[in-house]
């Protein structure tokens, strides 16, 4: 009988529904927010050097996050192909998490040194010149656009405001250590350093 009344009454219906839903979410997630694993970052993981920081902010300006997921899951035929799988402590310092869900390219996760940078600089120009069969469009801006640095400082500031342990003087030192520099080499900076702080284990 009380099953009848919850059932042909709507309003009750979804107020206990959010109840539930929401005890399960409180359950399942805020214990994370306290966990070592999800809230330290792993052994040697140090934040973007400035280069590194600019690169980022041309990978998010290209879009290339719709295309390319950094996020490996914890499955055979995912490790196989891309190395060792995603864990949070790598992105303690990414503000916000380029995880993705698409991969109309491959997951760039531990992209770091598995290519030169030359072979990067070539696919980024003209990817077909280097991988006949790409979808991939060309960048050639990126080697045109300089950097200029004025604004890199500021970010870095922002981001230590978030928690990302940058020093006095590395936010000092962050325009010059940028400017004039092409995108492409900041691009490119940036993609070298991708999940190399985690050992590939295949």
């Amino acid at each position: 009988m009380r099953h009848e009344i919850v059932e042909k009454n709507v309003g009750l219906l979804s107020i206990l529904i959010l109840v539930v839903i929401s005890f399960a979410a409180m359950v399942e997630i805020v214990p994370l927010f306290f966990a070592k694993e999800t809230t330290q970052p792993v052994d040697g993981l140090e934040p973007l050097s400035a280069l590194e920081l600019e690169g980022r902010d041309i990978y998010i300006r290209e879009g290339c996050v719709g295309c390319h997921s950094q996020m490996i899951r914890p499955f055979r035929a995912e490790t196989e192909r891309y190395g060792h799988y995603s864990v949070a402590g790598e992105f303690v310092y990414d503000h916000p998490f380029l995880w993705g869900s698409k991969r109309t390219g491959p997951d760039l996760a531990r992209v770091g040194g598995r290519y030169s940078d030359a072979w990067h600089r070539a696919h980024l120009y003209n990817p077909r010149d280097v991988v006949p069969e790409s979808k991939m469009p060309a960048y050639p801006w990126l080697f045109e656009n300089t950097l200029t640095g004025e604004h890199t400082a500021d970010k870095m500031r922002a981001l230590q405001s978030l928690g990302v342990p940058y020093t006095r003087e590395q936010i000092e030192g962050a325009a010059v250590a940028v400017r004039g520099k092409q995108e492409i080499t900041a691009l490119v900076a940036y993609l070298q350093q991708l999940g190399t702080v985690l050992k590939d284990t295949r």
